[in-house]
């Protein structure tokens, strides 16, 4: 316990001014951190991120319309049955959707047709429980298991294509989680524009391409049952007829970017391989046709095809701004959102309440750290003062992980740090009181300080294993705040059984060996 390898002074003294140097950037201004930045991304730049709570922001709660994503599973089953029994050549009547089942009456009766029908019934959609009664009547019903799957599906997608919409507006570290089975929980540190954010949540962003059906457009015409009625995005009072079938899904896109031809703004996008092909033959087969591009439901343009594009690019025009451009193109790039989402809760935080959190925070702090220093010093002497040193250090450490993580601190955060604070200095004083204790029973001063390290670590070791597990299980089962709490205690155990064990027995060892000492001063 003694006796130092040479490689291991290296390592702490490497630890240290690492954990000194990662930590001071938040302590520069961000002009300094910039200039560092470009530099070297090996230098430190990085800093702490300040939560809600702290710098002020957005806090938004959505539900997703789970039964919109279960009706709309539901039509594809519809689609797919009507596709497979024209593939299969079986009549039928009265395909229709009823509650979560899909039903069609069969027009032949014979066990072939009815063990074909049934065979397609249950392959429409995985877990799907299909039955025929007596008369040819085929029920295809979603079990409970494949209600919850799409449901978890949804959720899953929503908060993905959520992620996507909110880091491309360049929003640093956002809190992005599930709550609950349906709702999704925003929490958007330092958002200046909330509602610019809320517009673009919103927003389904289903990009479809259908060709146009120029006989139902016709003023007076009858819709056909094949098609359906848009309203043109430059004036919703006029309306456009569109085939159903969308020849083209905006899925296929890989890249849309705001642009601007003949001065006016507009959105080009550019199709992934399969969309490209498609793209091509469509164009082809239906030159001086005209071809609607649909977002959200409504037509956005409607050009004539003059010649078959195969280059896997295009443009959308209209009256767009130069806003409108950025937004559609960020919510070509995100995809489009399973479901619709509706907002539950929303809450600003401004950033004068986060300023007197920070402050109240920096008081508690510098209070709790003033008075642990005083308190080692008054009881400890100069051993006291060595484990004062390694709680400096310790604080920097801590600083140093967040900011290379870059995690986001918030106030149950600086609360964490406190506690650690005080938590820091708990394994010297079992260690100098250990050591005290063998001093009295006459111990000398070497064996003493190495039966005093022996003898605590034990102690110290469970101690700090028992707080990991519950700072564990915080992170594991809280949320939000709870987990901010949980990250900056873990981060501070570690670093301070590093600095409490490591760094003070250190400057112990190596202050004996230069002084030799007759007696201890602690």
């Amino acid at each position: 316990m003694m006796y130092f390898e040479r490689w291991k002074i290296w390592l702490i003294v490497i630890v240290c001014i690492w954990g000194i140097s990662y930590s001071s950037p938040n302590l520069m201004p961000d002009a300094m951190k910039a200039k560092l930045s470009e530099m070297s991304s090996w230098l430190p730049n990085k800093s702490v991120s300040l939560g809600l709570d702290l710098q002020g922001g957005a806090h938004l709660l959505m539900q997703v319309d789970m039964d919109y994503a279960v009706q709309n599973r539901l039509n594809d089953m519809s689609e797919a049955a009507k596709r497979d029994l024209l593939k299969e050549r079986i009549g039928y009547v009265g395909l229709r959707i009823e509650g979560e089942s899909v039903l069609f009456q069969l027009r032949a009766q014979d066990d072939e047709t009815r063990s074909k029908a049934l065979k397609i019934a249950r392959k429409l959609y995985k877990g799907v429980e299909a039955d025929i009664s007596d008369d040819g009547l085929i029920t295809a019903t979603l079990s409970p298991m494949s209600v919850t799957e799409i449901k978890t599906q949804t959720l899953n997608q929503s908060i993905e294509i959520v992620r996507r919409r909110i880091d491309e507006t360049g929003t640093r570290e956002p809190v992005i989680q599930r709550q609950g089975y349906e709702r999704i929980l925003v929490q958007l540190p330092g958002v200046d524009d909330p509602e610019r954010i809320k517009q673009l949540l919103v927003k389904t962003a289903s990009m479809t391409f259908h060709l146009v059906d120029e006989n139902s457009s016709e003023p007076g015409a009858r819709l056909s049952p094949s098609s359906i009625m848009y309203p043109m995005k430059e004036n919703p009072q006029i309306q456009l007829a569109v085939k159903k079938r969308a020849e083209l899904q905006g899925e296929r896109l890989v890249d849309a970017q705001p642009s601007f031809e003949d001065g006016m703004p507009v959105v080009t996008f550019r199709f992934d391989r399969i969309g490209t092909d498609k793209f091509c033959r469509i164009t082809r087969e239906n030159q001086h046709k005209r071809f609607a591009v649909v977002l959200d439901k409504e037509i956005v343009t409607a050009p004539s095809i003059n010649e078959p594009i195969c280059g896997g690019a295009g443009r959308i025009s209209g009256r767009f701004t130069v806003q409108e451009t950025v937004d559609t193109s960020l919510l070509l790039r995100a995809g489009a959102l399973p479901a619709p989402l509706t907002f539950m809760e929303e809450r600003t935080v401004g950033p004068s309440l986060g300023a007197d959190s920070v402050s109240a925070g920096k008081v508690a702090s510098l209070m709790g750290m003033s008075f642990v220093l005083v308190f080692m010093i008054a009881v400890y002497g100069l051993f006291g003062i060595f484990a004062n040193i390694a709680l400096l250090v310790n604080v920097a450490l801590i600083f140093a992980v967040l900011s290379v993580l870059q995690a986001t601190l918030t106030l149950p955060g600086i609360a964490g740090i406190v506690l650690t604070i005080g938590m820091a200095v708990d394994a010297n004083v079992l260690i100098f009181e250990r050591i005290r204790e063998e001093l009295r029973n006459g111990r000398s001063i070497l064996s003493s300080v190495e039966t005093g390290y022996g003898q605590a670590m034990s102690s110290i070791v469970d101690a700090n294993l028992t707080t990991l597990i519950a700072a564990l299980m915080l992170f594991s089962f809280g949320t939000g705040p709870i987990k901010g709490f949980a990250v900056t205690l873990w981060v501070g155990i570690m670093t301070s059984m590093f600095s409490a064990i490591l760094l003070t027995r250190l400057m112990v060892v190596m202050w004996l060996k230069a002084k030799k000492p007759q007696t201890l001063p602690i």
